[in-house]
């Protein structure tokens, strides 16, 4: 699967959560999600000046750090549900629940053995998700 082809199929299942996802397709949409987010950044930098963030004054007098990036946090917003559909999908592949994404609320230690698992190869043939989104002939090619 292309980076194109990736994209498209992640867009077009926007908030899919049944099935699986090949590794390429997860990891192409990763990389489309954040060279969107850094061109959207940019843009937010053209547009407002500082887009990262600054101080701002609440009505009760508390400082509080306020996001001054509004293109980017809509891309964030438009980006939020397929990102998460795809990894969930991409657990499905590894046979393992998409209820397992909330393992990335530990801190390091969550986000390392998900990224193992969105790297692992899936598992071979059809499991419980659903079919196998490789092909049960490129493996048998694979190995031989």
């Amino acid at each position: 699967m292309d980076f194109p082809t990736a994209v498209r199929t992640c867009l077009s299942k926007y908030a899919t959560f049944e099935g699986r996802a090949r590794r390429a397709e997860f990891w192409w949409f990763l990389l489309f999600g954040w060279l969107i987010s850094i061109a959207a950044g940019f843009l937010d930098w053209m547009l407002f000046g500082r887009a990262i963030m600054g101080p701002d004054m609440m009505d009760s007098g508390m400082t509080m750090m306020v996001w001054r990036s509004p293109i980017q946090n809509l891309v964030g917003l438009a980006l939020i549900l397929p990102g998460l559909a795809v990894a969930v999908r991409r657990l499905h592949d590894t046979d393992r629940s998409g209820w397992w994404w909330w393992l990335c609320l530990i801190p390091l230690i969550g986000v390392i053995i998900l990224i193992v698992w969105y790297a692992t190869r899936g598992t071979q043939g059809p499991n419980r998700f659903g079919p196998d989104p490789i092909g049960p002939d490129s493996y048998s090619s694979a190995s031989a």
